[in-house]
């Protein structure tokens, strides 16, 4: 998969995204996205747990760390235009992956909160990975051990969370 510097490195990459994702269940709450409305099924698009202020946040947190990243490794990214911009794509790339998670669960009847393993912890990777992919990527490599890595930092994020008190749920 590559040398340590290179996992590394990608874990540096995907960070915007991972504070994105993360991020919602601090800052999130008040208006649905969904504002209520139902599928054709009858079930709710998202649910209430899916906000504006949860989207806006985790958005605005996720590209501040792009630039916190920019200025501690400036020559990684280029220039900070190239920086804003790729945090900025990883983080509603995420935040798009996780709405989409939500859609889906609600189509299969899964209540808030319930986990769907695979969706929750590689949905918002793979969407955000989609979205900056053509202003920077990662190598083949490095996609593989972020795939394989990340639902360790989901699950341990979420009991973290859990444990302070900032979930209702574990997962």
């Amino acid at each position: 998969m590559g040398s340590l510097s290179s996992l590394l490195w990608a874990l540096w990459y995907v960070l915007p995204a991972y504070f994105a994702n993360a991020s919602p269940v601090l800052v999130g709450g008040g208006r649905p996205i969904d504002g209520g409305r139902t599928w054709r099924d009858g079930r709710r698009l998202l649910g209430d747990g899916k906000t504006w202020r949860g989207l806006a946040g985790g958005v605005t947190i996720g590209t501040l760390v792009g630039v916190l990243q920019y200025y501690i490794t400036p020559g990684y990214y280029g220039s900070l235009k190239t920086a804003v911009l790729l945090a900025f794509l990883l983080s509603f790339g995420a935040l798009i992956g996780d709405l989409t998670g939500s859609f889906i669960k609600r189509r299969v009847n899964l209540p808030r909160g319930a986990p769907a393993v695979g969706l929750d912890q590689l949905g918002f990777l793979i969407s955000a990975l989609a979205f900056a992919y053509p202003v920077k990527t990662v190598s083949s490599g490095q996609m593989l051990f972020l795939l394989l890595f990340t639902p360790f930092v989901h699950w341990g994020a979420n009991y973290l969370a859990y444990r302070m008190g900032w979930k209702s749920v574990p997962w």
